[in-house]
């Protein structure tokens, strides 16, 4: 077998991932699964060309860098906080019950109880990427149930995190008592995130921002890679994970001032790279081992398909959230992705799993990620199942108590999402003792204003029946401000439909949005991104010397002109 060198072999790795993630694309699946494939073909367990796994898996550690870091640095606390009630406590009791769960399969099956402990924790975490790709294709993205489940992810995130800085302890914890070891990764690992976010938080911003006055992007994008591979190596130093490191340096960067054009430069190398990691994680997947091993593999699979979703779906059902959102829940926990193969490649390098069982992991990975997509086709069979067992369903679909507002019949104004904007035309509709009523899809601020006096509803706007409790067929006008495109359009549409003849109005995220909006039945669309430029336009001409009405005129004159050739200009 011919040997390559290591561009030839990255460019091979390249070539391949892109073509199976782009037949992947075609078939409706996650591209990872062709990034995996591609790693397959190439490796020394197949026939016909082959690499050096070890090169390639040096290149795959700096993509679980730009990995990592990207997500520290889109990490959302907000998301979290916004279903915290359940997010939070939800997950928590779900990775454990999970970790539980396949540990005892793994000690089952003979397996070291280290070995058992870390396939557990590696099988009870799964994708946001994956399910996000999942939730835009089924139109679910802006409901409250994407927003539960995305919550629900992002604290096993959290939880990640924390055992990623505890699993090279578990590889040494031979001299001493098992709660001690981890007692001191917890305590080391918080003295290198308190240090980074201290120190970190505090000297980047002047560094990244001291690089950005010289006007050179190279210089820039130096600047932060090093910054992220900096932190990461200085997590290796505290005996950390360098996956924990690079979290933590995106996270650090996120605090930033430069922060939107560091996400903005650090998506192309975490692109290329992470491509790399998923191509080197395809080479370890070994079909021999999975036929030598198979109970093992198909009782590690059942636990991801069926135990993970039962698992979250029975623990997401105890809160009192409608029933479809523990379904999805369950439905979108029974996959797993970038964060098992972290896991799992840690514990190989630590000594803490094997070969084989590491290759398992990897099979039941891929198949979870091609077949979580049809998971979410048996919803609505599962819940008309669920309905008629007429108990069973009352106790899933508690939604607590849910506010009954006495809702205007007529003449008044419906404002979609209470946010700033949704708040600042509220507060100027009472001013002016105009009476509206808000729809708004989070539960404890539709409680919070409804005590505060204010008419709300809550509930996606998004669907027919929230919107017909609104009034909306006698609404004077409709406001939709939230900023999820997804629901604005569907929230569009429904209005329409409920009341062909109300003036609407919608908040756009971008000009392209202009006329899909309009052909939908918005009346109006305003971006806001656009008003703030020309408001700052306005301003500066008055600074300038202008006439203030001048001023004013020649920037309705602008928004004009840009809001009809947005409107004309882009299809839908």
């Amino acid at each position: 077998m011919e040997d390559f060198s290591l561009i030839t072999a990255i460019a091979i790795a390249l070539g391949l991932a892109a073509a199976g993630g782009f037949l992947a694309r075609s078939l409706r699946l996650s591209p990872i699964v062709g990034y995996l494939a591609a790693g397959l073909i190439i490796s020394p367990v197949t026939p016909g060309y082959r690499t050096d796994p070890a090169a390639i898996a040096q290149l795959a550690n700096i993509g679980v860098i730009f990995l990592m870091f990207g997500v520290g640095l889109h990490f959302n606390l907000r998301d979290l906080m916004a279903v915290r009630t359940i997010a939070i406590p939800g997950a928590v009791i779900q990775v454990v019950a999970a970790s539980a769960f396949g540990t005892g399969v793994g000690l089952a099956f003979g397996l070291p109880w280290r070995e058992a402990l870390v396939l557990g924790l590696a099988i009870s975490i799964a994708s946001t990427i994956i399910l996000i790709r999942t939730l835009e294709d089924r139109g679910l993205l802006g409901t409250i149930h994407a927003r539960v489940v995305i919550g629900w992810l992002i604290a096993q995130d959290i939880i990640t995190v924390v055992a990623l800085a505890i699993l090279p302890t578990l590889g040494h914890a031979d001299n001493g008592p098992i709660w001690q070891s981890v007692a001191f990764a917890v305590g080391r690992a918080a003295v290198f995130v308190a240090v980074m976010l201290v120190f970190g938080a505090r000297l980047l911003p002047y560094l990244l921002s001291l690089v950005a006055r010289t006007g050179s992007r190279e210089l820039f994008v130096l600047a932060f890679v090093a910054a992220a591979l900096g932190i990461a190596a200085s997590a290796a130093a505290f005996g950390l994970s360098i996956a924990l490191g690079a979290f933590i340096a995106g996270v650090a960067v996120s605090e930033t001032e430069t922060s939107h054009q560091v996400a903005a430069d650090v998506v192309p190398l975490r692109d290329a790279f992470a491509v790399l990691f998923f191509v080197s994680v395809g080479m370890l997947l070994d079909p021999d081992i999975v036929r030598a091993n198979k109970a093992l593999f198909l009782a590690v699979l059942g636990s991801v398909l069926f135990v993970n979703a039962a698992i979250a779906f029975v623990v997401a059902a105890v809160f009192p959230f409608p029933g479809r959102t523990a379904l999805v829940v369950g439905a979108g926990l029974a996959q797993l992705g970038e964060f098992t193969f972290i896991v799992g490649s840690e514990g190989l390098r630590e000594g803490l799993m094997s070969d084989e069982t590491y290759a398992i992991i990897l099979a039941v990975a891929a198949i979870s990620i091609v077949i979580n997509p049809f998971a979410f086709s048996t919803l609505d069979a599962i819940e008309s199942v669920l309905r008629r067992l007429g108990p069973v369903w009352r106790f899933v679909d508690r939604q607590g108590d849910i506010p009954e507002p006495d809702v205007p019949r007529s003449g008044h104004v419906v404002i979609v999402g209470y946010g700033r904007v949704g708040e600042l035309t509220g507060h100027a509709l009472a001013q002016l003792g105009i009476p509206f009523a808000v729809i708004e899809v989070n539960l404890e601020r539709a409680r919070a204003l409804n005590e505060a006096g204010i008419p709300t509803i809550w509930g996606d706007a998004g669907t027919r029946e929230v919107l017909e409790r609104s009034s909306i067929e006698h609404a004077r006008a409709v406001c939709i401000t939230v900023p999820d495109e997804s629901t604005a359009f569907v929230a569009t549409a429904t209005a329409r439909a409920l009341n062909p003849a109300v003036p609407i109005l919608v908040r756009a995220r971008t000009g392209g949005e202009i006329r899909p909006l309009r052909e939908l039945g918005a009346n109006e669309v305003v971006v806001p991104e656009y008003e703030g430029g020309l408001e700052i336009m306005r301003q500066a001409l008055c600074v300038l010397g202008f006439d203030p009405q001048e001023a004013l005129h020649l920037s309705n004159a602008v928004r004009d002109i840009h809001y009809q050739a947005e409107a004309h200009d882009h299809p839908i």
